[in-house]
């Protein structure tokens, strides 16, 4: 078989990114001096090359991780089962440390050399997927689907290829690696696998999240989010023996018509959506009791603040409105609960991590085209002002979050190499290149 080499030429075909542009390549500025001498470096060391080339060979047995693991369910909240194969999977890699944290995430520890910076690497281990969703990969012409084939399968097969690869070509780093799998990324899990560890863990440098499969999209900024829900109560009655009483669904619905007439700033991009309603015992009833499920979203934290007292100032008002209309003040009441909060932060165009990415996606013939803010296990690290990167793993996808869920495996060996790559020159290799990533 021919060798792959370190700065090769392939073509990268891209899927839909996750969230809003924020640079083009246009905007942003050459990749530094530092980056250069590094990436030079580790492409005159044979070791390197090698685990590279692993890599392309491992591309069959990558794929077929991918669709073993999409086929273990992991709905919302009910990782485990999922969590417990990937525990397996990395002690089998030789990370003896492996183990499940009282959140449920999958932690394990590649050791350096000592006296680098650490990274954490991590796939997320839940889909959007209720329980009794059917996650059997079907297969036709080269396209597999099912519901989490690669957001994230596809990640968390690759976090396993590169751990084979650093081990096939015996790669010590200068900096610790740490692998991870995390719970609650997606829906209302909340980011609450990356929260847990970032709460119980100190001395972290740098995070990369493998979401996604698109190479030529980095994400280096955090859309944040804020959900709620907001309920309203009353004492119902009958629709007509009771009628003049104040309404709960009326009250929804008020409050509904005024949020939709909520504008928002395009630059940052900020948004909302009232997403779910329920309420009511009957036709023939007035309403005790309905809510509504609110989205808020925005590059800025600045914007997401002003915007959430905005319309939490609507729902009250609804409320008021209602018991206005029937002259029964305080009969309807309104409740907040806090759901989902996901920090947002920014990243700039001339990140260290961001230079190492961009030019780790060159060096296997790709180009970065968008560099971008998304809604991340990111999120978390940004927030706090640890530098942190989503890179894509590599393939064409499409249909995310959705029942027609599908991946090809187009070049799929050019995300983990990648992301390889960007690994090692965060981390050092030892002897070869000392670490782009500065300890915090």
């Amino acid at each position: 078989m021919k060798k792959t080499r370190l700065f090769l030429a392939a073509a990268v075909v891209a899927c839909a990114p996750l969230g809003m542009p924020a640079w083009g390549q246009a905007d942003l500025p050459p990749v530094n001096a530092a980056t250069e001498k590094v990436f030079g470096q580790l492409g005159a060391q044979p070791g390197v090359r090698q685990a590279m080339d692993f890599i392309k060979a491992d591309d069959e047995r990558t794929l077929r991780e991918q669709i073993e693991l999409t086929e273990i369910p992991a709905p919302p909240f009910k990782e485990s089962v999922r969590a417990a194969d990937y525990l397996r999977r990395l002690k089998a890699l030789g990370l003896a440390d492996a183990r499940i944290d009282a959140e449920g995430n999958v932690i394990a520890t590649r050791r350096g050399a000592g006296g680098g910076p650490v990274l954490v690497v991590s796939a997320h281990l839940d889909t959007v997927f209720p329980e009794g969703t059917d996650v059997k990969v079907k297969v036709k012409d080269n396209r597999y689907a099912a519901p989490g084939i690669y957001d994230d399968g596809r990640g968390l097969a690759t976090l396993l290829g590169v751990v084979r690869a650093l081990n096939h070509a015996n790669l010590k780093t200068v900096g610790d690696i740490v692998f991870m799998g995390t719970v609650g990324e997606e829906e209302l899990g909340d980011l609450r696998g990356v929260k847990a560890f970032f709460r119980d863990t100190r001395g972290v440098d740098g995070f990369i999240s493998f979401d996604g499969v698109d190479i030529s999209r980095v994400v280096n900024a955090a859309t944040g989010s804020r959900r709620w829900r907001i309920v309203y109560t009353g004492p119902g009655g009958h629709s007509f023996s009771a009628f003049g009483l104040p309404s709960a669904t009326h009250a929804l619905g008020r409050a509904i018509a005024k949020i939709s007439e909520v504008r928002t700033t395009e630059n940052p991009k900020t948004t909302f959506t009232v997403g779910t309603l329920k309420g009511g015992t009957s036709v023939n009833a007035i309403a005790a009791e309905a809510e509504l499920g609110l989205d808020m979203r925005s590059n800025s934290a600045a914007e997401l603040k002003k915007l959430e007292e905005q319309i939490l100032a609507l729902a009250r008002e609804a409320a008021d409105d209602e018991n206005k209309r029937w002259g029964k003040p305080d009969t309807i009441k309104v409740e907040f609960k806090l759901v989902g909060d996901r920090p947002a932060g920014a990243g700039a165009p001339d990140a260290p991590m961001l230079h190492a990415a961009r030019k780790a996606i060159a060096s296997v013939g790709g180009e970065v085209k968008s560099v971008m803010a998304s809604s991340t296990d990111s999120n978390l690290p940004i927030s706090l002002g640890i530098p942190a990167l989503t890179l894509g793993s590599g393939g064409v996808g499409g249909g995310s979050h959705g029942p027609g869920e599908w991946y090809s495996p187009v070049n799929a060996w050019l995300g983990p190499q990648s992301q390889l790559l960007t690994i090692l020159s965060l981390v050092g290799v030892d002897g070869v290149s000392q670490p782009l990533l500065a300890k915090r």
